[in-house]
């Protein structure tokens, strides 16, 4: 595989303006990048800087005023919302700052969700979402409802979600805002041997350095532009 084959995301010229009343608000001010297969992807920089927002353009959640997004070689700038749907189902997993789990549903159901809206085989998805309660430590959980899991327990469920239809790529938005910084390295070492042992490529925004430390490839971004590019563990592997 050559350099450019390796590359999964690919955007150019990446612009998003927000018109407020009179005011036009430039969120993205021309973004380039390229993110490679397997690597776990930091967007890192303070609020408001436009991570998210970039983000939510790389998943598809929100069109781009100009410029262009290609996932896999796939346009996705171009897409409609009913193919944008079917294009985050079959190749995005998304874990949440705040969860995101069903209420009324117990684990073993929320985990299921992703592989319903695929159309797999009932006894399938069980079985799969059953060994993913397991790999994430809940399998004495898996019949809980959310409100009966911690913090933690419910980040794991939300990973397990995320990682089960073995999406190519996993959105994670500020993952562990809400937990406490042993929960917290619990599941950046979790989410991080489930991306190695799977070969997905992460994107986690964060403005937090000990979550960035975590990124094989770290972007600042700063008032909705790059202001570096790093490869840490490339260098330190050079450095040996």
């Amino acid at each position: 595989m050559n350099a450019q084959d390796s590359i999964i995301i690919d955007v150019k010229n990446l612009r998003k303006v927000y018109t407020i009343g009179t005011e036009r608000v430039i969120a993205l001010a021309g973004i380039d990048m390229q993110i490679r297969r397997g690597e776990i992807c930091c967007l890192f920089g303070p609020s408001g800087s436009g991570k998210s927002t970039l983000l939510n353009m790389l998943a598809g959640l929100e069109k781009p005023t100009t410029g262009e997004i290609s996932i896999g070689g796939a346009r996705i700038d171009k897409m409609n919302e009913t193919q944008l749907a079917d294009f985050r189902r079959n190749h995005f997993g998304f874990v949440f700052q705040s969860y995101n789990l069903l209420p009324a549903l117990t684990a073993l159901e929320n985990v299921e969700m992703p592989m319903i809206f695929r159309g797999v085989d009932k006894d399938i998805r069980k079985k799969q979402a059953v060994k993913m309660l397991q790999y994430v430590g809940l399998k004495n959980r898996i019949k809980h409802k959310p409100t009966q899991m911690s913090g933690g327990q419910q980040q794991r469920v939300g990973i397990a979600r995320a990682f089960v239809a073995h999406p190519p790529v996993i959105f994670a938005d500020e993952p562990t805002g809400n937990l406490d910084t042993h929960t917290t390295y619990e599941v950046m070492n979790m989410m991080s041997a489930m991306v190695k042992k799977r070969g997905s490529t992460m994107i986690i925004v964060t403005h937090d350095d000990e979550i960035a430390a975590y990124g094989d490839h770290i972007i600042k971004i700063r008032d909705g532009k790059i202001l570096e590019e790093s490869w840490p563990k490339q260098q330190v592997a050079a450095a040996e």
